[in-house]
């Protein structure tokens, strides 16, 4: 397993995490063997990077991991989660404080590598949508204050919400982390998009985290299951989720990924899937990914993928190409 540099946390992370959320739903709701074999596989292959959330299940994701983990008790595993400022919040440092406390008790643990904002970040906040200046002023001292009592080693963020925001947010270098959308649908977190493209555009997030040292975990990998290629789901996955940064809709991310085919059919990948995974791995600002799984076997797939390396120069040039086809359609 690969292990890359982590931006200025010095914190040396597998290039394949692993994602507890809701979408794939092992974490959720799978079986507790099916659970504890996934995890338990994933430490042999070396990875070391666990990724949950106090919204995944209402804690559900937490707790099972927390009981996993204590079971095997690896040397060397890393664990981030996350917490949502409630729209109606009368404190943001309370609501934090009280959250974090809660993730600790359901993961049995007394601290948490990372914690993440969840909440997106917009030039001005409304409701859950926090604004920059609020993320600055409000969050981020909580943050240190959570650090300062050891309950948290490194700050995140969730790169959700406006991308000026998000620039804003990131070039303050306050954080030491941020999950980025990124994927075949939208690849502008590292290049430009094409005119007209339909996808909300990041401007190149990633030139911004490399220059402020802020590691990257790479979200939305397949967009939600779009690039799979197949509408089919598990049963215990979620219903298809809302896109983010990419088309309106899930059904228009699907139709689109399927337009990707080619990269299988000439030989470039031997799924679609394996393509979206290997894709993502290809910039040197990537941190870790995180593939959303439903069985112990999805992830086997994630593993294999990645241990084939990047998409050859090739596949990246066919990809552009048809990639281009998507500017002419309305968003």
């Amino acid at each position: 397993m690969q292990m890359r540099t982590f931006g200025r946390s010095g914190l040396k992370v597998s290039i394949l995490g692993f994602g507890c959320g809701a979408v794939g739903g092992l974490m959720v709701r799978g079986a507790p063997a099916d659970q504890e074999q996934a995890i338990a596989r994933a430490l042999e292959a070396g990875v070391n990077y666990f990724d949950t959330a106090a919204q995944y299940g209402n804690g559900e994701s937490e707790k099972n991991l927390g009981r996993i983990l204590n079971r095997l008790k690896p040397r060397d595993a890393l664990v981030g989660t996350k917490v949502r400022v409630p729209a109606d919040s009368k404190s943001v440092a309370a609501d934090i404080v009280s959250s974090v406390e809660a993730s600790l008790r359901r993961l049995a643990r007394e601290q948490v590598d990372i914690l993440h904002l969840h909440n997106n970040i917009i030039a001005s906040g409304a409701g859950e949508r926090l604004a920059a200046r609020q993320v600055l002023e409000e969050v981020v001292p909580a943050f240190e204050s959570l650090r300062r009592q050891g309950k948290i080693r490194f700050l995140g963020m969730t790169a959700n919400g406006d991308t000026a925001a998000l620039h804003q947010a990131i070039n303050a270098r306050c954080f030491d982390s941020a999950q980025v959308s990124y994927n075949m649908l939208n690849p502008s977190a590292a290049s430009p998009l094409p005119p007209e493209y339909p996808a909300q555009d990041y401007r190149q997030l990633f030139d911004q985290t490399q220059a402020a040292g802020v590691g990257v975990i790479g979200i939305r990998v397949l967009a939600g299951g779009a690039l799979s290629g197949t509408a089919e789901r598990h049963p215990i996955a979620s219903p298809p989720p809302r896109p983010i940064g990419s088309a309106r809709t899930y059904e228009d991310d699907l139709r689109r990924a399927q337009r990707l085919a080619p990269l299988v059919t000439e030989g470039f990948a031997s799924s679609l899937a394996e393509a979206a995974t290997r894709f993502c791995i290809t910039h040197p600002a990537m941190g870790t990914i995180l593939v959303g799984v439903a069985t112990p076997q999805q992830f086997e797939d994630a593993l294999v993928a990645v241990l084939k390396g990047p998409l050859p120069q090739a596949a990246l040039d066919r990809l552009a190409v048809l990639q281009q086809q998507f500017s002419t359609e309305a968003n």
